[in-house]
């Protein structure tokens, strides 16, 4: 299974966090599934980083091709595509990092991991 996790999604797996369901755990363990993580999930951290809703982060953005190599999780790079189809996206919906994510997933037919229930409303594959 090909699986795209998001923002908090990450953070909560590398700080073990509780609040990451089972679930979504178990996938992410399995080896036999690919890990992704959007480009943009990385505009989105380093975004809220700055703005001081993240100082965690700052580890992570520190060496973040570290931190993904050690978890084998691929970098899904943004495509011109998926920039037009996120803008495209019909939804009330209007985080543009959502609509990143979303646009990826749909693009490369990938499962989403998170508990944000709103993603669903593009028709997105979700689990949490």
């Amino acid at each position: 299974m090909d699986l795209l996790l998001d923002a908090h999604t990450l953070l909560w797996w590398f700080a073990d966090d509780p609040r990451l369901s089972n679930e979504a755990r178990r996938l992410i363990r399995v080896g036999s599934n690919r890990v992704y993580v959007g480009s943009p999930t990385f505009w989105e951290i380093s975004t809220k980083y700055r703005l001081g809703k993240l100082p965690g982060a700052e580890l992570l953005l520190q060496d973040v091709s570290g931190y993904l190599a050690r978890e084998n999780f691929e970098v899904l790079d943004l495509s011109l595509e998926v920039a037009i189809r996120a803008g495209l996206l019909w939804g009330s919906h209007r985080d543009p990092f959502d609509r990143m994510l979303v646009a990826q997933a749909l693009e490369s037919d990938l499962l989403i991991l998170s508990r944000d229930e709103e993603l669903d409303g593009f028709g997105a594959r979700c689990l949490w």
